[in-house]
């Protein structure tokens, strides 16, 4: 089981993009996962961190887009996000930030510099039906 998720908009494209191109979230998800075996080998350990595809998260405007989120965790949603290396090097050090945090949150300092912006939501971790009585 992983502890932290991070889910790529795989159909995202700038307004306007022609549907024949490759979709730009799929950029993003190549450069997430190059990112991901980067540190990977910088660490010499798997990250507990899975990526994951997912076609359209209704971010359309705001492409490209992208989630962390992990159990028991709040889940950040960002937008705006270029497709590159820079950008995805940063996606996996924020969720590693997520993944030390016993609660998800991700305080605006503690982020990288291209997630401190363009966050389309933050949501709280799901509860059980036991939690809520």
């Amino acid at each position: 089981m992983f502890d932290t998720h991070i889910i790529v908009c795989t159909t995202c494209r700038p307004p306007g993009a022609s549907r024949d191109l490759r979709a730009e979230g799929l950029n993003l998800f190549d450069a997430v996962q190059e990112a991901l075996w980067a540190a990977e080998t910088d660490e010499g350990a798997a990250l507990n961190v899975q990526l994951r595809g997912q076609g359209c998260m209704s971010g359309c405007n705001r492409a490209c887009t992208l989630a962390v989120q992990g159990a028991g965790k709040w889940t950040y949603y960002w937008g705006d996000l270029a497709p590159d290396a820079e950008t995805a090097a940063q996606v996996v050090a924020c969720a590693r930030t997520h993944q030390r945090s016993a609660d998800g949150v991700l305080e605006w300092k503690t982020r990288p510099e291209r997630l401190k912006s363009g966050v389309l939501a933050r949501l709280p971790a799901t509860t059980t039906a036991a939690e809520r009585v």
